[in-house]
């Protein structure tokens, strides 16, 4: 399914499009390779189960959704995202990682999943709720395609909440991820993380959104000193 959208969302998705031949080397060079614990923290918090149909909202090149894809074996994972150079990435990840197991790679809208009310027995989403460009919508949308009682966790970025770490994030941004990501030809990219994070609500506040959405319980896990963390969701 092909998507319509706002041109804020078209120039970010232009941004991963453009950096998805090089995303996943980044992504280990900007966070030493911790990035693949927080992945499956993620996944185990969505308690995902054998037979289960997955779903992986702003899959990117794949990454949660293969992590998925090793626990529901005889199921399903259905990885989404609008940047279709990202998700051809992610198809050949599947045909060498996970051949046997059924997947579905979608080009579609966080705002507007193109699924049944219902349908899904767990999600993750990482990286990606910093992104969309109306986040109560996106937790609606998640909540509108999971079955009753099923989980979601949500991995990302945010600002935290002491004045020492927020230095240190800043210092982060600034000296080793432009720098990493100039090396790598793609500093205007990653030029937008900064702006993007400080935007993004805090962990407390992405507990309050989710709830106003409509989730049952909601719980945020800080990780990294509250620079990041995951939002756990149960419908």
């Amino acid at each position: 399914m092909t998507e319509t959208v706002s041109p804020a969302a078209s120039e970010i998705k232009a941004i991963f499009d453009r950096i998805a031949p090089i995303y996943d080397r980044l992504n280990d060079r900007l966070s030493f390779g911790q990035h693949r614990i927080w992945k499956k923290m993620a996944v185990k918090w969505s308690e995902v189960k054998p037979g289960d149909k997955a779903l992986d909202v702003c899959c990117g090149s794949g990454d949660l959704a293969l992590l998925l894809a090793k626990q529901v074996r005889s199921g399903s994972v259905t990885g989404l995202d609008f940047a279709v150079e990202q998700l051809e990435i992610a198809k050949q990840r599947q045909a060498q990682k996970c051949p046997t197991v059924a997947m579905s790679w979608i080009e579609g809208d966080a705002l507007n999943l193109p699924f049944d009310d219902n349908w899904f027995d767990c999600a993750t989403m990482g990286y990606g709720l910093r992104n969309v460009t109306n986040i109560p919508l996106s937790l609606k949308e998640l909540l509108r395609v999971l079955k009753p009682g099923a989980k979601a966790a949500v991995l990302d970025f945010h600002r935290p909440q002491t004045e020492h770490m927020k230095v240190f994030q800043e210092w982060y941004l600034a000296n080793i991820v432009v720098p990493t990501a100039e090396n790598m030809g793609v500093k205007e990219e990653y030029a937008y993380i900064n702006p993007s994070v400080e935007r993004f609500p805090t962990g407390r506040e992405q507990v309050e959104l989710a709830k106003e959405a409509g989730f049952s319980q909601t719980v945020h896990y800080p990780l990294m000193g509250d620079m990041m963390g995951i939002l756990v969701l149960t419908k």
